[in-house]
C-alpha cells in the first residue's frame, strides 16, 4: 500500500511498436492493482512501428491511463504529433532541442488523489554517438528548471541517451537537486536502480515495453542480415514475448526527494486482449 505521505510514480520505458502498445494497456490494470501509482509517465517515442507516435496513439494511451508522455529523439518521426505537442499539456519533447523546435519542455502532472504536490517532469537528450544534435543537457536542466512556478518543485528528469556514463554523469551532477534522473533509449533493462546520496533516484535504462524476442524490439532476422551482409533491411518491430519495463519511485513530499525505487517487469499475454479480441 501507498503511505499516507508518499508520492508514488510510476515511470514506463520506451513503448516500442504493436507489441509494446498492446502489453502495455493490458497491463495497466496490474499495475495499478499492486502498486497502487498516483501518477503514470511512459516514453512512448517507439509506438508508430518502433519510430514517433502518432496522435491516435497518444490518445490511446492517455484513455488507458496514462497519466503523462515523454518522448526522445524520434519525437517528430510523425509529424502529426506537434499539432499535440502544442495544444496538449501531458505531453513533451526533449527539453534541449532547439527553442524553435514544437511543443513544450515540461509538464506538470497533479495526482488525482489525495493532498499531494505536483511533479514536473522534463526530457533530455544525450550528445554522445546521439542524433539530432541536441544542446547541453546539464544547462538544459538547469533552464528549465529555474523556469517552474513552484519555488521548491518535485522534478523528474528523463535522461534519454545512448552513453550509460553520460547518464550518471548527469544524475550526480544533479543529486540532491531533483527527484528522480530516469535512463531510457538503450531498450535494456539495467540492474542499477538505487538512491543516491541526497536521496536522488536513479536508473541507467528502465529497458522497453515492447517484445522480448527482438534486437531492442527490432524482427531478429531483418537486423541479422543487415549485420551479417550489409545489405539494407527494413527494421519493422517484432511480435515475440512482449514485456512491460520500468520502475515505481517513491518520493516524500515533505523533502522533494525519493526513499525508494524498485524495477518493474511484467510478461503480457498474447491469448488476452487487446492482442486478440
Amino acid at each position: 500500500m501507498v503511505g499516507p505521505v508518499t508520492l508514488r510514480v510510476i515511470m514506463l520505458g520506451d513503448i516500442v511498436g504493436h507489441s509494446g502498445l498492446a502489453a502495455v494497456l493490458q497491463q495497466l490494470p496490474a499495475i495499478r492493482e499492486r502498486w497502487q501509482p498516483h501518477l503514470i509517465i511512459a516514453n512512448a517515442e517507439n509506438v508508430a512501428n518502433g519510430s514517433g507516435l502518432t496522435p491516435q496513439q497518444y490518445r490511446r494511451l492517455i484513455d488507458a491511463g496514462i497519466d503523462g508522455i515523454t518522448l526522445g529523439d524520434h519525437v517528430f518521426k510523425k509529424k502529426q504529433i506537434a499539432a499535440t505537442l502544442e495544444s496538449e499539456s501531458n505531453i513533451i519533447r526533449p527539453a534541449n532541442l532547439s527553442p524553435e523546435a514544437q511543443g513544450k519542455s515540461w509538464m506538470r502532472l497533479t495526482p488525482a488523489a489525495g493532498n499531494l504536490p505536483p511533479i514536473y517532469v522534463m526530457t533530455v537528450l544525450g550528445r554522445l554517438f546521439m542524433s539530432p544534435p541536441a544542446d547541453d543537457p546539464f544547462a538544459a536542466v538547469a533552464r528549465v528548471t529555474a523556469q517552474l512556478p513552484d519555488r521548491q518543485p518535485i522534478v523528474l528528469v528523463e535522461a534519454h541517451a545512448e552513453a550509460t556514463s553520460e547518464k550518471q554523469a548527469l544524475a550526480w551532477h544533479l543529486c540532491g537537486k531533483v527527484a528522480a534522473v530516469i535512463g531510457t533509449h538503450t531498450h535494456v533493462a539495467t540492474a542499477d536502480a538505487r538512491i543516491l546520496r541526497k536521496q536522488t533516484a536513479y536508473i541507467s535504462d528502465l529497458g522497453m515495453c515492447g517484445p522480448q524476442e527482438s534486437v531492442l524490439g527490432r524482427q531478429i532476422d531483418r537486423v541479422l542480415k543487415f549485420m551479417t551482409t550489409a545489405m539494407p533491411a527494413p527494421f519493422d518491430t517484432a511480435e515475440g514475448d512482449p514485456c512491460v519495463c520500468g520502475v515505481c519511485i517513491d518520493i516524500d513530499p515533505a523533502t522533494r526527494r525519493a526513499v525508494s525505487i524498485e524495477r518493474i517487469e511484467l510478461a503480457a499475454d498474447r491469448d488476452k486482449p487487446p492482442f486478440v479480441m
